[in-house]
């Protein structure tokens, strides 16, 4: 088992920054790839970025390369977002998911564990 809580979210205006944090716990939570994905209302879940078990690999949505860049510090056990340059588009619920083979994929279904969830707004 592996729990995963997001915080970092909250309201910031375009062009502004945040930087989100997925923590992860469980025996095994340290061979996980973690993945961040987003949910905007109306709109399917989409990949975002994604980070292998040692953070050697990362991947990202091809749109957001330069914007986003996703970090892992395996001592805390905790994978960071920090987002720049944000905009309304940007706005959506970000949630991370942990993959326990520890290899990094855009496709959310190969994920084993979610995350609640944290709400990014972003104002124009």
């Amino acid at each position: 088992q592996v729990q995963l809580v997001e915080s970092g979210g909250g309201l910031v205006q375009a062009g502004g920054s945040l930087r989100l944090s997925c923590a992860a716990s469980g025996r095994t939570s340290s061979r996980c790839a973690i993945g961040w994905f987003r949910q905007a209302p109306g709109k399917e879940r989409e990949f975002v970025a994604a980070i292998s078990s040692s953070g050697g690999r990362t991947d990202y949505r091809n749109s957001l390369k330069g914007r986003f860049t996703i970090s892992r510090d395996n001592a805390k056990n905790t994978v960071y977002l920090q987002m720049i340059s944000l905009h309304p588009e940007d706005t959506a619920v970000y949630s991370c998911a942990a993959r326990t083979n520890g290899e990094i994929t855009p496709l959310a279904l190969k994920y084993d564990y979610w995350g609640q969830g944290t709400q990014v707004t972003v104002s124009s």
